[in-house]
């Protein structure tokens, strides 16, 4: 059986999906109900494997492609931390969904590519080797372009285009990179310490070149700069489809892949001794301040969210790459903090949008008195972005700062402190405007009919809420048993370092 969930996990969102397909736009209920039990089909399936993996049980399923050339899915305890943040927002932006299309066109497909989405996001979490990983990362973006150019207007297949321009690239030098390696390693397992220190010395130049081609590859989906100018422009797709992009599946699984590179492949103590992590540590860093700096000068209030993006998710890569537990931390933590954080801005936004029409950070003035439950879950989301205590945010960026120093890398502590700032900059006046400024005579688009006195319907509501408590339940219980980081402490003294975790 445990060989068998992993084939499930990605069954309970592959085989609702297929079924969409073929629905007719009228079967609402059906098309509801199915997308509703393989979320919570994926839930149940996860909720065991936690329990095994933290038993030390093995949840691995192989299968022969080719002679040396294995299709491998591995549920190990990293692994399970990205399926379950995954699983668990995307019960959530399926409802978000659900409410959000209601009366448009298209939903049979876009549900349809949605779970197909959710099913190749799984995939990237449980590969257990290189192979496996590009396969369904390339799956991956070949799922999510038809999400962006949902709407089909000329802006949406710009960006569509734009983000397959990208992406496929990207995927090209992640091949190179793959092929180039597996030339010299045969199969390229995901392993603790990783695998290439035994490898010959004379090889470490072209290893050295190897890890900056799978690094460029995964940067894309990442955001790093110069390789971000895909993620702005994709802001033109629907809200649930912006919270999927940068909460749930793309650019975490580009984080995501960085941090299986240095631990699992290279291993960080093999990639320190190739001085690979400080060049990595300043791209990170470069990014960070790029992202906020650009975050400032955006008037709309996705594309302001699409920047904060740039910077938040180079957060995680700033963790790794910094050479020790502490920063490890902080950065693989940050993986769930900034993934609950960032949907909840993304749904709230979109909730501003569906119900007033409001898509300018100047229209937000007065909001907070009109969307008083949706505004305060948005300030939450902001606050936890600029890390603010005892919000989830705050905890990402004390491990990190803490590992930093602890790394003889003080001036990586003085980047976050710089970028928290910057946080504080360009989320604040948002913050005031809703809730300070007096509200206009007339909303952009009053003339939509309210979904209740005050807020939205209830599809669009609750899911915004639950995320941002949430985001203060991350912070305030960072130190239970139960909670995200004490999860990290596992993989960290069990997989990376393989040391115990100490402060």
């Amino acid at each position: 059986m445990n060989e068998a969930l992993p084939l499930a996990v990605l069954a309970s969102s592959l085989v609702p999906g297929l079924i969409i397909f073929f629905l007719a736009e009228s079967r609402v209920r059906i098309r509801t109900a199915l997308n509703l039990a393989g979320a919570l089909a994926k839930l149940a399936l996860i909720g065991y494997m936690l329990w095994g993996v933290s038993q030390n049980q093995d949840f691995i399923y192989r299968h022969e492609v080719l002679p040396g050339l294995d299709l491998v899915l591995k549920a190990d305890a990293l692994a399970m931390l990205f399926i379950t943040l995954s699983a668990v927002l995307w019960l959530f932006t399926t409802l978000y969904a659900i409410g959000y299309l209601e009366g448009s066109p298209h939903r049979s497909r876009f549900f349809g590519f949605f779970s197909l989405c959710v099913t190749s996001t799984m995939g990237v979490a449980m590969a257990g080797n290189l192979f496996t990983f590009f396969l369904f990362y390339e799956l991956l973006t070949l799922s999510t372009y038809p999400l962006v150019v949902h709407r089909g207007t000329p802006a949406s297949l710009r960006a569509g285009h734009l983000y397959l321009i990208y992406t496929l690239a990207g995927g090209a030098v992640l091949l190179t990179g793959t092929v180039w390696l597996y030339g010299l390693a045969d199969q390229v397992e995901f392993v603790q310490g990783g695998s290439l220190a035994a490898l010959d010395p004379s090889s470490h130049g072209q290893l050295g070149m190897i890890f900056l081609l799978l690094i460029a590859g995964l940067g894309v989906k990442a955001a790093l700069v110069p390789l971000h100018g895909w993620l702005p422009q994709a802001m033109v797709a629907p809200a649930p489809v912006s919270s999927l992009l940068h909460a749930v599946a793309v650019v975490k699984a580009g984080a995501f892949g960085i941090v299986r590179v240095v631990y699992e492949v290279y291993g960080v103590e093999f990639a320190q001794s190739l001085n690979l992590l400080l060049p990595l540590a300043v791209i990170a860093a470069i990014t960070i301040i790029w992202g906020s700096l650009r975050a400032l000068f955006q008037d709309d209030i996705k594309r302001r969210l699409a920047y904060s993006t740039v910077s938040q998710v180079s957060y995680i890569i700033l963790g790794v790459a910094l050479f020790g537990p502490l920063g490890t931390l902080g950065g693989v933590v940050h993986l769930v903090h900034q993934g609950i954080m960032k949907i909840t801005l993304f749904f709230c936004a979109g909730n501003f949008a569906e119900t007033l029409g409001i898509h300018k950070i100047q229209e937000l003035d007065g909001v907070g008195r009109r969307m008083p439950l949706t505004s305060l879950a948005f300030s939450i989301g902001a606050l936890g972005m600029i890390g603010l205590p005892p919000l989830a945010g705050y905890v990402s960026k004390h491990y990190m700062s803490e590992g930093a120093v602890a790394a003889g890398l003080p001036w990586a502590a003085w980047v976050l402190t710089l970028s928290s700032l910057l946080n504080a900059a360009y989320f604040l006046p948002l913050l005031y405007r809703a809730w300070f400024r007096p509200p206009p005579a007339t909303w952009p688009d009053e003339h939509i009919p309210a979904r209740g006195r005050r807020e939205t319907t209830w599809l669009l509501l609750i899911p915004p809420l639950v995320t941002a408590l949430a985001v203060v339940a991350a912070g305030v219980f960072a130190e239970a048993p139960w909670s995200p980081l004490a999860w990290v402490r596992l993989i960290t003294s069990r997989e990376y370092l393989q040391i115990p975790f100490t402060e």
